[in-house]
């Protein structure tokens, strides 16, 4: 296989939720393809710093602010990038929303028995809808043209269930609860991607799923160890160890591929 088929030169991708840890690694692995970016987060400044970070790949690219959960706001989300680029080729849909409870404090809420309603329907929203609306909205715009490729990032908690036993500390006392929200709005992700491989596959649309495993960053040398121990490489990822997969689900690399997982997580689910 020609390297050539990983450049993603002439393209134009879109990134969702860009300004988080992996949206910004996923921008900068496309530009650095050689894509042209549309990085969109809720914060318009931290979308406009982003893009004008991504210049130094030689590429061009813009932020723009916009609310996944709110369909006019795709719309117009859309509208703009299509002005300036004229079409979409790759969206990824890296948004997301993952609970975060303050260690001990938040035990009892973070249980299932009384987790709130409220957090359950935000992440739904985010994590799920949120999918659909960008799904709905710029992947039938792909379907229109007869060309595209969706990513739609899920996470290993969609493929298997959280071990407690991580959000422990070192005492052993229950920190917290991983809530069953994520878990269950990252199942649903899988699940559409399957559904919208099918519905679309005939109109040259390729969608994908890719899960990633933990990501290093910040957390307490507690969680770091616990987690290591429990995954096959002994160890959580890098922020930037899933620029590859992104590629090549975006590029002609993985031209035959459609409706697939792509779990990248260091062999956690293996056992």
């Amino acid at each position: 296989m020609k390297l050539e088929r990983f450049s993603l030169r002439g393209k134009t991708a879109m990134v969702t939720g860009a300004a988080g840890l992996l949206g910004r690694e996923h921008c900068e692995a496309l530009g650095e393809a050689g894509a042209s970016v549309v990085a969109t987060d809720l914060d318009a400044g931290a979308c406009e710093s982003l893009a004008r970070e991504l210049e130094r790949f030689d590429v061009a690219a813009v932020g723009i602010a916009a609310d996944i959960t709110d369909k006019a706001s795709v719309e117009r989300l859309k509208t703009r990038a299509l002005d300036r680029f004229g079409a979409i080729d790759v969206l990824v849909n890296n948004a997301a929303v993952d609970d975060k409870f303050d260690p001990g404090a938040d035990l009892a809420a973070s249980r299932f028995e009384n987790y709130s309603l409220e957090r359950w329907r935000r992440s739904l929203d985010v994590n799920v809808t949120g999918t659909f609306l960008c799904c709905q909205v710029l992947g039938a715009e792909m379907a229109r043209r007869g060309a595209g490729a969706i990513i739609n990032v899920a996470s290993t908690y969609g493929v298997v269930a959280p071990d407690q036993a991580l959000y422990r500390g070192a005492d052993g006392e229950q920190r917290f609860f991983k809530s069953a929200a994520y878990p269950t709005s990252k199942g649903a992700v899988l699940a559409l991607s399957r559904f919208l491989a099918a519905y679309w596959g005939a109109a040259g649309v390729r969608v994908n799923a890719l899960s990633p495993g933990g990501v290093e960053a910040g957390q307490d040398a507690h969680f770091v160890e616990s987690y290591a121990r429990r995954t096959p490489l002994g160890r959580m990822a890098r922020r930037d160890e899933y620029r590859g997969a992104i590629i090549f689900l975006a590029s002609d690399a993985s031209s035959y591929l459609t409706g697939a997982n792509l779990v990248v997580d260091g062999g956690w689910t293996i056992w």
